[in-house]
């Protein structure tokens, strides 16, 4: 079973993703927004990382700080944000790789389809 970090500031909405990716397969940890991700995706042993945070630069920076990290630098993220296409043309500048947007509004039918198509 593939193990996902969900990093989300709403518990209401971490709770709701969290019974919609167990329910397609994923062992889910849940946390609310830290900047100890890298030690959590350790921890954890997370095999990808779902990034929802209510302003997008929360996202990016949490994002930045795993990809400086020497092992996670391919993990798979898929960030969940309400301003696609600044998250687009920011990843974009980085040539950010193994990394799907997700648009808010979501399902997490649509979040499990991004990190199944990441982690095949």
């Amino acid at each position: 079973m593939r193990r996902i970090l969900l990093i989300d500031d709403t518990p209401e909405i971490a709770e709701l993703l969290t019974f919609a990716l167990r329910d397609h397969g994923y062992e889910v940890f849940a946390e609310g927004y830290t900047t100890a991700v890298n030690e959590l995706v350790l921890e954890q042993r997370a095999d990808a990382l779902v990034l929802d945070c209510s302003a997008y630069d929360m996202s990016e920076s949490l994002f930045d700080g795993v990809r400086h990290h020497p092992n996670h630098a391919d993990l798979p993220v898929v960030i969940i944000s309400d301003t696609p296409e600044q998250a687009d043309a920011s990843l974009r500048s980085r040539n950010a790789r193994r990394v799907l947007l997700v648009p808010k509004p979501f399902t997490g039918s649509q979040v499990a389809k991004a990190l199944d198509q990441l982690l095949e």
